[in-house]
């Protein structure tokens, strides 16, 4: 066991969890204060007309910093004292080895938190935090390390950052992870066993430091290189691992076969599914905290021929685009789509394959749209962002919760604007219809190619193209192409092969500079850092109604919105070529030929 915490507090007994807890947890930050003798009432009243008067936003304790009255160091202990947090210093404390290996580099760093007492017998470890403030990182740590018993004080920041400087500095290595999975007695205890294994050396397994480890190592490197699916796959005689970044799938080196099933267990006890059931679909959700930016993680298991596959949808709600401005709309693109959606009726529907930005597209024109003075009610499969503002509902087929069923509620609650996260069924795209004809504004998602042909799978749906044509305002497609990577950036030359591929000559793009990603370990080795989004908006006026009622095939229609000044897919991707922004194969790989 190491030795206790040597202490020289702001107040002694601020270290002292159970003082604390009673006399100061939950206290005005000023009283605080006062009850600590740091300040008296006077002093706290004087400091509260400042802030009322000539030092409005600012903070009260950085005022009375500022007043020369406490310093930092108070302010943080009383911070944490009234959040029920003790508050001590490490100075003279020596961490032992076993207790810095308890939290590994990767989670220490992104949490910014250190251990200081671990106790492995109670399965209890101690954190040190910079501040209060902090402190939703103790749950994220308390996640990734059940069944770990975690908790808190608060020290001085610049003893934490000396700590992870000397001790957390170098990344654990992935060979050194996979090293300690393979001669685990977790792997032995799996190997050779199959499906007919116990839950309770199955349970022992998955809550092994080793698989712990590779899981939560497997999650910050995701996060890390921003990407937004991770995907846990069983085959015959390996456990594929891989991530999906910038919307293609990078493979890692496999876990041992025989610990796929620990694994899988693993992920089920963060997300709070039933590790006992192997037969049927689970869905569920983890929430995480790196670095103050709030992340999901939706997860999906999947039963199939050799166990169970699991995807998890990384949902970093801090880094969201939810602005119509900043998703990638150009200039007259974002000048129509403003007019659409200040429309007072009809239906405006978003459409692309699975990962293709629809939801962030329909969450930034909501987000605009969201004033106190308009009612937003949605219907979503999940709901993958809180919007404050936005009265969120989520589909629950068990209980016969549909798109279908919530919409005809939506109705009898006054909305002004609905958004239906996919139209799936003729049910759902009638009730649709029928509240846009009620005076309402409906945004919803389709999965089809381009705009024009989102005509054909509605009718196909089995919507009558008069209704169609009565309420149908725009039809937005969109694609998400990979951008270069700003670091391994270089100018090249298209061979007259990559030009014809866009239907080009050379003599088309004369004086035009076109540009690549030579790889780098910024993007890993790729070339592309990011993504950009693609749009074609068509907009219906009298002469495409006309068109739609006479039944008139896709390409009929897409020439004649061409016609309209409906720019298309692929010469949206031309345009990132020209600007330096994407690449010609990436440009190929994304959008069809026009033609």
């Amino acid at each position: 066991m190491p030795p206790p915490i040597q202490t020289t507090p702001i107040k002694p007994d601020l270290a002292d969890e159970a003082y604390v807890l009673k006399e100061m947890k939950g206290r005005r930050f000023g009283r605080a204060l006062t009850k600590l003798g740091k300040v008296t009432r006077e002093q706290v009243h004087e400091a509260l007309a400042l802030q009322q008067s000539s030092h409005k936003g600012k903070r009260l304790g950085e005022i009375m910093v500022g007043m020369g009255l406490i310093t930092d160091s108070d302010v943080q202990g009383t911070l944490a004292a009234v959040m029920g947090i003790p508050y001590t210093t490490l100075e003279g404390r020596v961490i032992d080895d076993a207790t810095r290996a308890c939290i590994k580099g990767e989670m220490a760093r992104s949490q910014q938190l250190v251990p200081i007492s671990f106790d492995p017998v109670a399965k209890r470890v101690v954190v040190a935090l910079k501040s209060a403030s902090n402190f939703p990182a103790v749950d994220t740590v308390r996640m990734l390390l059940s069944p770990l018993k975690v908790s808190a004080v608060v020290v001085p920041a610049e003893e934490v950052e000396a700590i992870l400087k000397e001790h957390y500095q170098a990344r654990e290595s992935e060979t050194k992870i996979h090293a300690d999975l393979q001669n685990s007695q977790a792997a032995q205890a799996m190997e050779g066993r199959g499906a007919s294994i116990d839950m309770a050396t199955l349970s022992q397994a998955a809550s092994s430091n080793e698989v712990v480890n590779l899981i939560n190592h497997v999650l910050l490197q995701a996060i890390e290189n921003k990407a937004s699916d991770i995907h846990f796959e069983p085959f015959e005689d390996e456990f594929k691992m891989r991530y999906r970044i910038d919307g293609v799938l990078y493979e890692m080196d496999p876990p041992p076969r025989a610990l796929a099933m620990a694994i899988v267990s693993r992920i089920k006890v963060m997300a709070k599914l039933d590790i006992a059931e192997r037969r049927v679909p689970q869905d569920g959700r983890v929430e995480l905290n790196l670095d103050g930016s709030p992340i999901d993680l939706r997860v999906a298991v999947l039963p199939t021929m050799f166990g169970e596959s699991v995807v998890m949808r990384v949902l970093d709600r801090g880094n969201v685009q939810l602005s119509l401005d900043r998703i990638g709309l150009r200039d007259d693109d974002l000048e129509k789509m403003r007019v659409l959606i200040n429309k007072p009726n009809g239906i405006v529907v978003v459409t692309g394959p699975t990962g293709s930005g629809k939801t962030t597209t329909l969450y930034a024109a909501l987000n605009e749209l969201n004033t106190p003075d308009t009612k937003l009610l949605t219907a979503e499969d999940p709901v993958e962002y809180d919007m404050e503002g936005m009265v969120q509902c989520q589909v629950n087929v068990d209980q016969e919760l549909t798109f279908a069923r919530l919409l005809r509620s939506f109705l009898r609650q006054d909305p002004d604007i609905i958004l239906v996260g996919e139209v799936r069924d003729l049910e759902t795209a009638q009730i649709a219809i029928q509240a846009s004809l009620t005076g309402h504004l409906v945004f919803t998602t389709l999965h089809t190619n381009d705009a024009p042909s989102t005509i054909l799978r509605l009718v196909d749906l089995g919507v009558e193209t008069f209704l169609l044509t009565a309420t149908l305002e725009a039809i937005v497609a969109q694609r998400l192409a990979r951008r270069i990577c700003l670091k391994c950036k270089e100018e090249f030359v298209p061979s007259e092969e990559q030009l014809m591929e866009l239907a080009l000559k050379p003599e088309h793009v004369q004086g035009r500079t076109f540009f690549r990603g030579k790889g780098c370990n910024h993007c890993t080795k790729s070339g592309y850092r990011g993504r950009l989004a693609l749009f074609e908006i068509m907009v219906l006026d009298d002469t495409l109604r006309e068109l739609i009622m006479a039944q008139a095939n896709t390409s009929v229609l897409r020439s004649e919105c061409r016609k309209r000044g409906m720019r298309t897919l692929r010469e949206s991707g031309l345009l990132a070529i020209y600007d330096g922004q994407t690449t010609i194969d990436e440009i190929v790989r994304e959008t069809l030929d026009d033609e």
